[in-house]
């Protein structure tokens, strides 16, 4: 008879829980009424952005990366400023802002921009 410890029986429990919200979690992504949801009000990035890749798919690249770079700041648009505000505090970092005279404070602190998100 095989002897199974409790620290077995215990990674079993996790790796059926893991599983199952995997499961679940992929479930809810694919689910069309969310899908909808999310994406309702970005539908011009989000065709612009498969659009672009079937014309790369029809051995079109050029036109296709750009349909896609278009179709991304399109989508990510309301992201750029949160990113850049983050970035901008990087001169706070000790080993970046060793000089005062480094360019990739200045940089960020150009970019960054006073909307956000809320």
């Amino acid at each position: 008879m095989i002897s199974i410890t409790e620290w077995q029986k215990i990674g079993v429990g996790v790796t059926g829980f893991g599983i199952f919200f995997i499961l679940f979690g992929t479930l809810l992504y694919f689910d069309s009424v969310l899908l909808a949801f999310g994406n309702r009000h970005k539908l011009k990035g989000t065709s612009f952005f498969l659009g672009g890749v079937v014309i790369v798919l029809l051995r079109w690249p050029l036109l296709g990366m750009f349909l896609e770079i278009y179709g991304f700041f399109s989508l990510f648009k309301g992201f750029f400023p949160v990113a850049f505000s983050f970035l901008g505090n990087v001169y706070n970092i000790p080993f970046l802002s060793e000089s005062n005279d480094s360019w990739l404070p200045q940089l960020f602190r150009r970019l960054h921009g006073t909307s956000s998100m809320v």
